[in-house]
């Protein structure tokens, strides 16, 4: 008997998957665990594998193509057996789904008075895109009223209190209205726009939204007018991977990976997905075309006259910047951890002269980078092994004491700073915690970063040597019990063996929590860490 293969919900976040590659065609054999597909979900790139044994009957979503989590990916049966009464069953299911979907979506709280929404428009909400999100900034809109939307297009970049990040369209229609302008913040759950036919008048939507009393009966998707599906297949796709002009690139995850790999350009290729997405078989199959000379002194021709902004001396001026989420969200966090948190602060000079050493030896090996912060990252997970007691967090009812040692490394990006977890920092190696903070911090840098990489730190690290900063103190990153401040590697004259030599010395300080650390416990673990800087050799003891 036949068998229906759904598309798989391969992380907890995932909505919808895109076929990278089919490794099995129709016809083909399968046996249980045969990988059938490679699906690229909102994280990675998963190989899938079959659960049934048959004969590949029918594929359901091609090469490229997106599709949401159980919609019908392919069928499995006989040789032979008539599967079209599956597909329909699969359909209407589908079209039931959605209708239920819709249908349980809160999209405003109700009241008495309830205004309908026309049919085929859908309300977009202020998504909630992390688990602390509790209101968004539109940092720009990709469409504007009046523009097709197609299911899966990005409507916004949306900046959440921890990064900024694309947010798509899951219905298809005209955008007919836009609830938060550009640089407006909004809470969750509140009018972003206003997705439907053509034309369609939704003044009265827009008032219901306003006053809290959206009543959601509109039909489904799958029930608008199949002129209205006519039009948007005849409407030309415009083409979105514009080469200098800065214009925005649509590609999948894995497309951007492997022309990164190969050095291509991604402006270069034309996508054959939808909306013209760059896929997977783009960029294999790209091949570079030469480069027309002729153009480059045109551009030399005409030079950007610089301007310059001057004040006239003696007079006064004042801009307001309007804060980012993720400033706002610093100035919380760190109230709160200032405020309710009672800080104390112990420091240290630890001898760097044996930790310079072996860097040097360490580095003197091919493809091996080790920096000073990730000797001072492993000597604190293996210091904390020690001192339980600073691996903790502070309840009002308990003091949880964790088992883990997960290390948060704070990052300096342009809207503030993130600080990325480094996971089970005690069982890596000097180069594995170089490699996955050199990744993270990159991650962080260019907004790549997702809440996941940024939760469940049980320490953290705070550096600012690289500036030439001696000595500070920060604030504690709850739910952490303490936080270490590195300073910068001085070389001055030091007492060794009752002479007066030239040293390299580095001042530490640690931030605890009085509530868990006491002075003695967080001296302890200073003198600990201060033996494992000073003598590298014993981090491989």
């Amino acid at each position: 008997m036949a068998t229906i293969v759904n598309m798989p919900r391969l992380s907890d976040t995932m909505e919808e998957g895109v076929v990278a590659t089919w490794l099995k065609q129709v016809g083909d054999k399968i046996e249980e665990g045969d990988i059938l597909a490679e699906i690229e979900t909102d994280k990675a790139t998963m190989e899938f594998e079959s659960f049934h044994e048959g004969t590949l009957l029918y594929i359901g979503v091609q090469e490229g193509e997106t599709a949401p989590v159980d919609s019908l990916l392919a069928i499995i049966g006989e040789e032979g057996e008539d599967y079209q009464a599956l597909i329909n069953g699969a359909d209407s299911a589908t079209e039931t789904k959605v209708e239920e979907t819709q249908s349980e979506e809160p999209k405003a709280v109700a009241s008495s008075s309830s205004a309908e929404i026309p049919a085929g428009v859908q309300v977009v909400t202020m998504p909630r895109l992390s688990d602390t999100m509790t209101e968004g900034t539109v940092a720009s809109w990709l469409k504007n009223v009046g523009d097709t939307v197609e299911e899966g297009d990005i409507l916004a970049e949306i900046e959440t209190d921890k990064a900024t990040m694309e947010f798509e369209s899951f219905y298809e229609g005209t955008l007919l209205h836009i609830g938060i302008n550009e640089g407006d913040s909004a809470p969750v759950d509140s009018l972003l726009a206003i997705i439907g036919p053509a034309g369609t008048d939704v003044a009265a939507v827009i008032s219901a939204a306003k006053s809290g009393s959206i009543s959601n009966t509109s039909e489904t998707k799958a029930e608008t007018p199949k002129q209205e599906e006519k039009v948007a297949e005849t409407t030309p796709v415009v083409e979105t991977t514009s080469t200098n002009n800065g214009g925005r690139i649509f590609a999948s995850p894995l497309a951007k990976k492997i022309a990164k790999d190969k050095g291509i350009n991604l402006s270069e290729v034309k996508g054959t997905g939808e909306n013209g997405r760059i896929v997977k078989k783009d960029v294999e199959n790209f091949t570079p075309t030469a480069k027309v000379a002729a153009s480059a002194p045109t551009k030399a021709s005409t030079p950007t006259p610089s301007v310059t902004n001057f004040a006239i001396a003696g007079e006064e001026g004042t801009e307001e910047v309007k804060n980012s989420q993720m400033r706002k969200a610093i100035a919380k966090a760190l109230s709160n951890s200032k405020f309710s948190a009672p800080h104390f602060y112990l420091n240290i000079e630890v001898d760097m002269d044996n930790a310079m050493a072996s860097r040097k030896m360490i580095n003197a090996i091919p493809d091996t980078k080790v920096s000073f912060n990730d000797m001072v990252v492993k000597a604190c997970a293996m210091a904390l092994r020690k001192h339980p007691q600073v691996n903790t967090s502070w309840t009002d009812e308990t003091t949880k004491y964790h088992k883990h040692i997960h290390v948060g490394v704070a990052v300096a990006v342009d809207e503030g700073l993130v600080v990325p977890v480094v996971k089970h920092t005690d069982a890596l190696t000097l180069t594995q915690i170089g490699a996955s903070v050199k990744d993270l911090a990159g991650k962080a840098r260019n907004k790549k970063i997702t809440p996941a990489e940024m939760q469940g730190s049980t320490f953290t690290v705070s550096n600012l040597g690289m500036f030439g900063i001696e000595s500070f103190t920060s604030i504690i990153n709850q739910p952490n019990s303490a936080i270490l401040s590195v300073g910068a590697i001085v070389e001055k004259p030091v007492v060794k063996n009752g002479q007066i030599v030239v040293g390299n010395t580095m001042k530490l300080t640690l931030a605890c929590d009085h509530r868990t650390v006491d002075g003695a416990v967080g001296a302890q673990f200073l003198q600990t860490l201060k033996i494992y800087l000073e003598n590298p050799v014993t981090m491989l003891a």
